[in-house]
């Protein structure tokens, strides 16, 4: 979480306005996605558990088009 913070202090110090919109809404997009991803699956990012219902393979690259402008996005990949 420390480095996060770092790099989002970081971004808001050399990034102007609306690069700093897109980042969190790429941000947020992506925070969402994994959590939903977590939810399918029935294991975190890393966690071994024998339950699993399905196994993450990779991401897909997609552009969002918003207001703020295009965000680019990882949409995670799963597999059964």
């Amino acid at each position: 979480m420390t480095t996060d913070m770092m790099n989002f202090r970081d971004l808001v110090e050399k990034a102007s306005d609306a690069d700093l919109l897109r980042e969190m809404i790429g941000f947020a997009a992506e925070r969402v996605m994994e959590l939903e991803v977590g939810a399918v699956t029935g294991a975190a990012y890393g966690e071994k558990d024998p339950a699993r219902r399905a196994q993450r393979n990779g991401y897909h690259h997609r552009d969002w088009e918003t207001r703020a402008g295009t965000v680019e996005l990882r949409i995670p990949k799963l597999r059964k």
